[in-house]
């Protein structure tokens, strides 16, 4: 299995708005959905999930641990309470949300417990998200690069995050980018849409375009049924060099998620 190239996000989706996204995103096409035991919303993806008909294998489910449940006792119990919410026996992939908080659980002891959630078929890969390369590289240690699908980043045209790109695929670990868009902020951005006038494209579709094209998945968010179906047609637009040259000098180091309670040493 590989991490499919783009999905539906549920960040900050809650109740029916998220239940109203995740339908839409199922009826215009989507077929991958990212969530996490901190959005607060698995029940509602589930329920989702379940009304819209869409066989289970035809479905790839992405859903996160939160920090509190890192510990080997408590991580395999909590993924088990998200497939119930899921309505589900088991998700594609489950990832390790952030770094634990001042190192409280060890990487070894988390890695390892969510090996023995895939073991045990709750899950069919792991990852992890938000691991710069020194956490990276505790994690391969403890279950080996062969074991983790993606290293789930902020990545966006702002922040391209090359040093944990490079190093992950040197290890054949996918990336995952989230805030694609960076809030919307690159959807202003003259270059951008520039090249979106060029290719009688959106600025989103070429934003999320050029994440693909450079080998990222991306799981952009909406709540809006004309963006879900807008975003969809990024996957068919071919950006040229020279329009991904011109992508690649916007970068400036611009982090808009690094909360204080979770954040590492960020590369």
């Amino acid at each position: 299995m590989t991490v499919p190239a783009f999905g539906l996000g549920t960040f900050r989706l809650k109740d029916q708005v998220v239940i109203d996204s995740v339908s839409n995103g199922l009826e215009l096409g989507y077929r991958v959905i990212d969530t996490a035991q901190i959005y607060g919303n698995e029940a509602e993806v589930g329920q989702a999930i379940e009304k819209s008909g869409v066989p289970r294998d035809e479905l790839y489910i992405t859903t996160k641990i939160w920090t509190d449940n890192f510990a080997a006792d408590k991580l395999i119990p909590s993924l088990k309470e998200s497939l119930a919410k899921l309505k589900t026996d088991h998700v594609d992939l489950t990832l390790i949300h952030w770094p634990s908080p001042k190192g409280q659980v060890p990487v070894a002891e988390f890695m390892g417990a969510l090996l023995e959630a895939k073991q045990q078929g709750l899950t069919r890969e792991i990852g992890i998200s938000n691991f710069t390369v020194a956490l990276m590289k505790e994690a391969i240690a403890a279950v080996g690069a062969e074991n983790i699908a993606t290293n789930q980043i902020e990545l966006h045209p702002y922040l391209q995050n090359r040093t944990v790109a490079d190093f992950a695929k040197q290890h054949g670990i996918k990336i995952t980018s989230y805030m694609t868009l960076a809030y919307g902020e690159v959807l202003k951005d003259p270059v951008i849409e520039q090249i979106a006038q060029r290719h009688n494209a959106t600025p989103a579709q070429v934003t999320l375009a050029w994440a693909m094209q450079l080998g990222y998945a991306v799981i952009p968010s909406s709540t809006k049924r004309a963006n879900l179906e807008s975003n969809l047609k990024a996957v068919d637009l071919t950006l040229t060099e020279d329009d991904m040259a011109q992508i690649a000098q916007l970068d400036r180091g611009h982090r808009l998620t690094s909360p204080a309670s979770l954040a590492p040493h960020w590369d």
